[in-house]
């Protein structure tokens, strides 16, 4: 039976799971995009392909499952911004592109530039198709790429003739997912597994601080074991946040310096165990005075180049953080744990920053941040699912709404890329369609990719957008303002955004007065489609900004 080069990808695709396709249709992808259609896959169609890699990033995270987005060698181009971004959030997304026809490569063909080599520079490895054969194997290679070690994106080119070439199926050989992905866990030895127990008890101060890759599998309940026999302090960041509740009773929320009172209490720690976390800038790279130097440091790391960097480590365990964990917590339950007295300052700094942040619900005009989440917060369930954008707005949400439940609370990654919440929202959707899905973003941020509104029309896709409009580049304005005496180029102007939405067959609303903040919210939530509330906030600066105007310095570490 003949097979073109697009069967061959689609079959391929199928082999590994994949069923949903995030794209733009382009040229050098049609051959792809029309078996896609007759083979059932689906596909959701972006007015931007940067807004498509964000999506597959969002769905391999909601999901676990590999992400994959198909554009055309111009798309690719839009797609470089998204392939930074997944490489920071640890996404393990496909990215597929096709291109001219690969007899004319280096002649001048229509669009062509170097789209593996630029790939190469933005993710986990970058590769070219030049046969219809090799296809199942270069996807092997990528799909292994992008899941191993500390995760994210990988691409493949595949140009269209090759896409279009068609050879004897007994000339193919496909592989399923578990003959070319490692199935089974990296554990640490006995010994070092004993050695981290002994330190963890004999500490006075522990802490434990858990970070993307604790987030690869459903291990929730194995942290949850470990915490609950060990009662030490447990915090949580990145795509970890939620893997254990923050209302667990050894879960103490946010692991973020700026947004967090209990999260500072890791300046004091005489032994902190990171499951997953990068000895980076958010923690002074390892040093103090953030991570007391003479504290003992345990590092599970699934990336060995990234055990022990910068700082070095007391005890570095390379390997799948989850099935350490477990090994961590059964050696635990072998002896009794008592509950320390510092547990009861993390009890109390959680309760302290809660009643520091509800004195910003007022009845002001124009409406305070805190107002609108703490509306929201009254609304929440623990299945639904969060995701934040922008500066100073979503900062007093990200610093006020727990996350109840995994891979249901998103804010941006350290590269701080504004604009992705409007279209990992939609993608959250999709992979999880009976969830509530809520995206909180500035003016500014909702800007960026505010015409996946009509994505998310097109496709049926109920997402609220709180849109929290002080028409300015809010955290850069006011940092202008307190650094320097004025703004400079950061003022926006109040536009009706609601407008925009209802014109793009979404539910809109403007927001201007306290009174109808809850009852907006409850007409958004019960729409029959997306709904936006385009809400006029003043503009607050944020106690995370407010520290670097009060330190009088700015070195980009927001």
């Amino acid at each position: 039976m003949p097979l073109s080069g697009a069967q061959i990808i689609t079959r391929a695709l199928r082999e590994e799971g994949v069923d949903t396709i995030f794209t733009l249709a382009g040229d050098h992808i049609l051959p792809l995009l029309d078996v896609l259609y007759d083979e059932g896959f689906r596909l959701i169609d972006c007015r931007h392909e940067q807004a498509a890699v964000h999506m597959a990033e969002m769905w391999s995270r909601v999901t676990g499952r590999l992400g994959v987005v198909a554009v055309t060698t111009p798309g690719h181009a839009n797609a470089l911004p998204g392939l930074i971004n997944a490489q920071s959030t640890e996404s393990p997304i496909l990215n597929i592109a096709g291109s001219a026809d690969l007899r004319n490569y280096h002649r001048g063909i229509m669009q062509e530039i170097d789209q593996v080599g630029i790939a190469r520079t933005v993710t986990k490895g970058a590769w070219l198709a030049h046969d219809p054969r090799r296809i199942p194997d270069l996807m092997a290679t990528a799909i292994r790429a992008a899941f191993e070690g500390r995760r994210g994106p990988a691409h493949l080119t595949v140009p269209v003739d090759v896409q279009s070439a068609v050879v004897e199926e007994e000339e193919v050989r496909f592989f399923g997912a578990e003959s070319y992905r490692r199935t089974q866990p990296i554990v640490a030895s006995q010994e070092a597994i004993e050695q981290a127990v002994r330190v963890l008890r004999g500490a006075e101060r522990p802490i434990i601080i858990a970070s993307t890759p604790a987030a690869y599998g459903d291990w929730g309940g194995i942290y949850e074991r470990l915490i609950e026999t060990t009662k030490i302090p447990f915090l949580t960041e990145e795509a970890a946040r939620g893997i254990v509740p923050d209302d667990h009773p050894y879960c103490f929320g946010f692991f973020d310096l700026s947004q967090h009172t209990a999260a500072n209490l890791v300046r004091e720690a005489d032994a902190v165990l990171f499951l997953g976390k990068l000895l980076d800038f958010t923690i002074g790279f390892g040093f103090g005075p953030v991570i007391p130097n003479d504290a003992t440091v345990i590092q599970v790391e699934p990336e060995a180049t990234q055990a022990g960097r910068n700082r070095g480590v007391d005890l570095a365990l390379v390997g799948d953080v989850g099935p350490i964990a477990a090994q961590l917590a059964d050696e635990a339950a072998k002896s009794e744990w008592a509950e320390r007295p510092w547990v009861e300052r993390f009890r109390t700094a959680v309760a302290e920053q809660k009643v520091r942040l509800e004195q910003y619900v007022t009845d002001e005009v124009p409406l305070r941040s805190m107002l609108v989440h703490h509306t929201l917060a009254q609304r929440l369930r623990p299945d639904d699912i969060l995701v934040f954008d922008g500066g100073d707005y979503s900062y007093y949400g990200r610093a006020y709404l727990p996350a109840h439940a995994p891979r249901s609370w998103y804010y941006l990654p350290n590269l701080g890329m504004l604009g992705q919440a409007v279209p990992m929202s939609i993608a959250a959707k999709v992979a999880r369609p009976e969830a509530r899905v809520f995206c909180i973003t500035g003016d500014g941020a909702f800007g960026f990719n505010a015409m996946e509104l009509d994505t998310a029309v097109r496709h049926g896709l109920k997402v609220v957008f709180l849109v929290g409009n002080d028409a300015a580049w809010g955290i850069d304005k006011n940092l202008q303002v307190g650094l320097y005496g004025k703004a400079v180029i950061t003022d926006l102007v109040p536009s009706r955004y609601d407008l925009v939405a209802q014109g793009l067959g979404a539910y809109g609303e403007l927001v201007e007065r306290p009174e109808e903040v809850g009852p907006a919210l409850d007409r958004a939530i019960e729409a029959d489609g997306p709904a936006l509330l385009n809400i006029r906030v003043q503009s607050q600066i944020s106690p995370r900004a407010q520290a670097v105007v009060n330190s009088r310095r700015f070195g980009g570490g927001l």
